[in-house]
């Protein structure tokens, strides 16, 4: 099977197209972004559009793409004046949803990584908060630590009405094109399987065997779909976004 051999491999495959639901509703979970989001996004109007604009930042950031600064000033342009976007722990929260959601996308679909290149991947992913103005230092020192801080940050999450209205425009958008709202099924099934199980919980999503068992099916066929694609089709959602 094919496996990302060095950062570069890992940060433009397009399987991180597959995190940017669970990302964005991990975001949520903190209730000055939630709250800011629904008084200030275009998500009701335009959800594709906050999900591209993710994943551009995130590619752009991640393979340090001579868009990135342009993508880091698109994300500050758009919190400023919002309060609390500011706050450094905040930072740290988007950039911890970002580092662990393309982490588990990555690993739902080639597994474990060899350990000297995930701790590559993690020393590199501090660069997500840092562009947007977070203090270097306060990324976790190792992915050990950040593992211990995931869990206690994870184990009770609490979801707002607000974080649960964008949810709902995210995961069930009344308008888009035609294929935006034929694939939601299957975007809705990966968003909440990628999700911690007590966050899939707090959203109300009733995981049920059924579910698991769909979920592992859709993996095996990604997986499947993946071995057979050329690197430049894995790969073309990192170009047309980072550049």
């Amino acid at each position: 099977m094919l496996h990302p051999r060095r950062y570069r491999d890992w940060a433009a495959d397009g399987v991180l197209v597959l995190a940017g639901g669970a990302a964005i509703l991990l975001q949520l979970l903190d209730p000055v972004v939630a709250a800011s989001v629904a008084r200030h996004s275009r998500f009701a109007r335009d959800p594709v559009g906050r999900l591209t604009g993710t994943l551009r930042y995130v590619y752009s950031v991640a393979l340090e793409a001579d868009a990135a600064r342009d993508a880091a000033t698109t994300v500050t342009r758009a919190h400023r004046g919002i309060p609390g976007a500011d706050d450094p722990q905040r930072q740290l929260w988007v950039a911890g949803t970002l580092y662990w959601a393309g982490s588990r996308a990555h690993e739902a679909i080639y597994g474990p990584l060899e350990p000297r290149l995930a701790d590559e991947v993690y020393a590199r992913s501090s660069r997500l908060g840092s562009a947007l103005g977070m203090p270097p230092g306060l990324w976790l020192r190792d992915r050990a630590a950040f593992e211990a801080w995931w869990a206690d940050a994870v184990a009770t999450p609490a979801v707002t009405p607000d974080a649960r209205r964008v949810a709902a425009q995210l995961m069930r958008p009344r308008g888009g094109p035609l294929w935006l709202r034929a694939a939601m099924p299957l975007g809705r099934l990966l968003t909440a399987g990628l999700l911690p199980p007590a966050v899939r919980a707090a959203y109300g999503q009733n995981w049920t065997p059924a579910l698991e068992r769909r979920y592992r099916r859709t993996l095996r066929g990604i997986r499947l779909v993946w071995r057979l694609t050329p690197r430049a089709l894995r790969e073309l959602p990192a170009r047309r976004l980072a550049r």
